[in-house]
């Protein structure tokens, strides 16, 4: 089922990039896995290795410093900005992702978030690699989204927030995916159900669509 996620994760970020200057990276971990990410990617799919190898800023570790390390890495490529999105959220609209794409275009020094049901955040897009942003955070926790609001207010950053949506980590947000019918049609998600069997009115005969 994850392997369905992040293909339908980078197929709707493909989708998105068609209305706004976006281009697709997989971040990896440990170095070596190339070969085993690549197949679920496509040839066109940027990747990142993002293992918290590093130098460390002060305070920042663990999955912290890996998503720091891949924002640090994409803006080293000579984007204007950048954003991690968590590959858990097979369904995302479409729609979320060109408006990140938008604001970010626009003139200032701001970054985006995304917030997430369970407290966390599916998006975080930046201009720049702002250390504090993942420092002393909880991560795992439902206290991540706070906690990177309450981070950028210290720097005086504006966090511009998108829509809230979900990810699936548990069997509550799995029922919640095979239900819902506003986002991203997630056809490979959808093919990763129905082998299972799982029921699900969400994917039944549904054409694939924007969101």
């Amino acid at each position: 089922m994850s392997a369905a996620f992040l293909r339908d994760t980078i197929e709707n970020i493909v989708l998105a990039g068609c209305s706004a200057p976006i281009e697709a990276y997989a971040a990896y971990s440990p170095q070596g896995s190339e070969l085993l990410l690549r197949p679920h990617v496509g040839m066109s799919t940027k990747l990142l290795l993002a293992d918290g190898s590093g130098p460390a800023p002060d305070g920042v570790d663990g999955f912290g410093l890996c998503l720091f390390q891949a924002i640090q890495d994409m803006l080293a490529q000579g984007h204007m900005a950048a954003c991690v999105l968590s590959s858990d959220c097979p369904s995302l609209p479409t729609r979320l992702l060109s408006q990140a794409a938008e604001i970010l275009l626009a003139p200032g020094e701001h970054g985006v978030l995304g917030a997430a049901r369970d407290g966390g955040y599916y998006l975080l897009g930046l201009k720049t690699a702002h250390a504090q942003l993942f420092k002393d955070i909880a991560w795992s926790t439902s206290s991540v989204a706070d906690g990177t609001r309450a981070r950028a207010r210290e720097i005086g950053l504006e966090l511009k927030e998108l829509d809230i949506w979900y990810d699936v980590d548990d069997a509550a947000s799995l029922d919640i995916l095979l239900e819902e019918r506003e986002g991203y049609a997630a056809p490979r998600t959808a093919e990763a159900i129905a082998r299972l069997g799982l029921h699900s009115s969400r994917f039944q005969s549904k054409p694939a669509r924007w969101a």
